[in-house]
């Protein structure tokens, strides 16, 4: 097969390939004719054999030779480095334009969650992390450094962001979602496709619908629930990004929902979604989404059968999977109308055509080292790297660590030593990203020895290893244990303990870590845990036995910088948890936005020293609640106004915080605001978070911070199944965490 890098064709693209008729310019390469009369041209000059590729999209296009002369829907290079891209770019629709017989070029994908996909591209933190921060406008700045690498690289869409809801901590994908707050997630997923449309990339969240849910905590595994459920929770963070950030694409969920694929779905695809929702763009299935109706669902007899119900549903472009390569032969043997195939083209045309496929240069010629990887890049992901360290626990202020007071730091852990990015990153050796122990010897190497151990892997009973970390504890002032999960890459998967495809049957630290945790506290040295993973974990005894404890989400590649900056008080950590932490697997599910019933009716907690109930050897609460985080210095909560008390479903009602920082050094505090709907025609949640602010205070600084609450928010799915803001009392929370809540206003919603 030739190599695209050897068939590079001028850079130049030439658009005389049936570009005119009599002299004049056919109407589809017409730029100053709308959208829509341009792509009613082109497709009435397309055979039904070329409208079926549109349809169509290629994962590994690294040769012309897989297009065979036709133009195809979208392509994508999964295992390419970012030079490579560019080059099969370059190729790929240089001959789609010069020599097919429209000229019709390809949609060029990739993945970009928390960084362009390809070899060389900066890794940002992952999703999980980016949730931590709290801070949408990081998620802006990293986006609009991606789509300068993507502009470079001649890519126009993303599959990202990722737009589920993390309630079965036990799903591997936990780290690929912004947490467990519907409110929150939408409002993340609105900065990233915002700035991305913005710079003209089409955005594809994902995956439409309640995905965040396996059964089991199975990937892909079907989802439970009803009509409220759907559209009171999992519709919302899709239905607010839809409406403020217009994105150009959308992808299908793998699971069923209530019995009913989500690639099979008229309903949720077409009457949900458009009907309902607004959304213009095309649906791209994921990965086999089509080819699992018959081979994993089993609600189609074959590909055929799989074909024509999901192009029925209102998926557009199919991926991986090659089923709509079936439906030329149904609508000839008019098995199907033709209508789908002209519907789903006319979308996959309209993105073309709007993101200027069609008019401008395709070809971005530009020196790469310019460009990616830039140093704007590396620092900016090391400021969402410390804005997302979370502070869990911190017994009598062992934290910031003094070199003064600590000389000596036996750091010890599978993940101490190991660059840990997550899912959807372009590989994780310690070459690409900067460890625990890298960022310590980096910053802190000169004041202070370091005493590294591995102590166990991050997966197995292997215990060999304990001896070495027990000696090196013992000869240093203090312990710092890196533990955790360890994610895999599209090709690296080994040992991988969290990720797409690798779920959990349990939540406590995988392999005997904890167990090298015992054995370090055993030596009577003070211990700093960090837990460096996708998701939360089950760590009751962790919690109780050490003296600090910091989570760190998968930090990109500037995880061990930003730990060494929090671990030493140079950076004052500001994250909050983003998904509440369970005591076991056994207080799943363990959200803060619970129903009023959801947590038990007698609140006699049991222990296993005195039996109760509710749960009768423990207590249906979290080990950390949604919300939670410390920091180095203390905030107070002086007062809080609201703009007016009796309002109406159109109003929108401020909320001044006032808050100042009393403690010694400066900080940023996240204030939250939950509502809490205090009589309801239907069961709703015991508070919602609505609005949340990230403010930086010097010490002694006092600032008021403005929350806004647009009372359209306190609406539910009434018994009617209608959305409704219903009169009544309404609770104003706001507070440092969902469980800790300094100051409660009310107001009247009135007709």
């Amino acid at each position: 097969m030739r190599k695209l890098a050897l068939i590079l064709f001028t850079l130049t693209i030439s658009f005389a390939v049936f570009a005119q008729q009599n002299g004049k310019l056919l109407p589809y390469k017409n730029s100053k004719l709308t959208t829509e009369k341009r792509t009613v041209d082109l497709l009435k000059r397309m055979t039904l054999h070329e409208k079926i590729l549109q349809l169509q999209h290629i994962q590994d296009a690294t040769s012309i030779d897989t297009l065979k002369g036709f133009s195809i829907g979208s392509i994508m290079n999964t295992n390419s480095t970012a030079l490579e891209v560019y080059k099969q770019n370059i190729a790929i629709q240089n001959y789609l334009v010069n020599k097919t017989r429209l000229g019709i070029p390809a949609l060029t994908i990739t993945e970009a969650l928390h960084g362009v996909y390809h070899g060389g591209c900066t890794i940002y933190p992952q999703a999980i992390a980016l949730g931590s921060t709290f801070n949408p406008s990081l998620v802006s700045q990293m986006v609009e450094m991606i789509s300068l690498d993507l502009q470079a690289l001649n890519i126009k869409q993303v599959l990202a962001p990722d737009l589920d809801i993390a309630r079965e901590l036990r799903w591997g994908r936990v780290e690929e979602t912004y947490g467990e707050d519907p409110f929150l997630i939408a409002t993340m997923g609105v900065a990233y496709v915002k700035m991305a449309q913005k710079n003209n990339i089409i955005c594809t969240p994902k995956h439409f619908v309640a995905h965040g849910t396996p059964t089991g905590g199975l990937n892909l595994s079907s989802v439970s629930g009803g009509e409220r459920e759907l559209r009171s929770l999992y519709l919302y963070p899709f239905e607010k990004v839809i409406k403020e950030a217009k994105p150009g694409s959308l992808m299908n969920a793998y699971s069923s929902y209530d019995g009913i694929p989500m690639a099979a779905s008229h309903y949720y695809l077409t009457d949900l979604l458009r009907n309902e929702l607004g959304f213009s763009g095309f649906v791209i299935s994921d990965w086999d989404a089509v080819k699992q109706l018959y081979d994993f669902h089993y609600t189609a007899s074959n590909r055929a059968d799989a074909a024509q119900q999901a192009i029925q549903a209102g998926i557009d472009l199919e991926a991986s999977s090659t089923c709509f390569l079936e439906l030329e032969k149904l609508v000839q043997d008019k098995k199907i109308d033709i209508k789908y195939i002209d519907l789903a083209v006319s979308r996959v045309l309209k993105a073309k055509f709007e993101c200027g496929l069609f008019d401008k240069s395709l070809l971005n010629d530009v020196d790469l080292k310019t460009v990616i990887h830039s140093k704007q890049s590396i620092a900016l992901a090391r400021e969402i790297a410390d804005e997302s360290i979370v502070l869990l626990k911190n017994e009598q202020s062992i934290l910031p660590l003094s070199p003064d007071k600590y000389k000596s730091i036996a750091v010890i852990g599978p993940n101490a030593d190991q660059f840990q990015p997550g899912d959807y990153s372009w590989g994780r050796k310690n070459e690409i990203g900067i460890s625990a122990l890298k960022g310590l010897k980096n910053n802190y190497g000169d004041k202070v020895t370091l005493n590294y151990a591995q102590g166990c892997d991050g997966w197995s009973q292997n215990k060999i290893g304990f001896a070495d970390a027990i000696n090196a504890a013992k000869k240093s002032d203090i312990a710092v244990l890196v533990v955790g999960t360890s994610s895999g890459t599209f090709t690296d998967n080994k040992n991988a303990t969290c990720g797409e495809g690798f779920d959990l049957s349990d939540l406590k630290l995988p392999g005997v870590q904890e167990d090298l945790i015992k054995e370090i506290k055993a030596t009577g040295k003070p211990i700093v845990v960090v837990l460096v993973s996708g998701k939360p974990l089950a760590i009751p005894w962790i919690k109780e036995n050490v003296n600090a404890v910091l989570l760190q989400f998968y930090a990109g590649e500037e995880q061990g910088n930003a730990l060494a900056d929090i671990l030493f008080g140079k950076v004052n950590p500001s994250g909050r948890l983003n998904v509440s932490f369970p005591q076991s697997v056994g207080n799943l599910p363990c959200y803060y936005n619970y129903k009023p019933s959801d947590k038990g009716l007698y609140k006699v907690h049991g222990t296993l020293e005195k039996p109760g109930r509710d749960y009768v050897f423990s207590s249906p609460d979290a080990l950390w609640s949604f919300g939670y985080g410390l920091s180095y210095t203390t905030f107070n909560y002086e007062n809080a106004t609201i703009s007016k008390n009796n309002v109406n479903e159109n109003d929108t009602v401020f909320i001044d915080v006032k808050i100042k920082n009393v403690g010694a050094v400066e900080g940023k505090e996240v204030v939250q605001l939950y509502v809490r709907d205090v009589v309801s025609s239907v069961v709703t949640p015991i508070k919602q978070l609505k609005a949340f602010d990230k403010v930086d205070l010097k010490a002694g600084e006092t600032k008021t911070v403005r929350l806004t609450l647009p009372i359209f928010e306190l609406a539910l799915i009434n018994q009617q199944m209608k959305k409704v803001v219903e009169p009544g009392d309404f609770e104003l929370q706001i507070g440092t965490a969902s469980n800790n809540i300094k100051i409660t206003k009310t107001i009247a919603v009135v007709d």
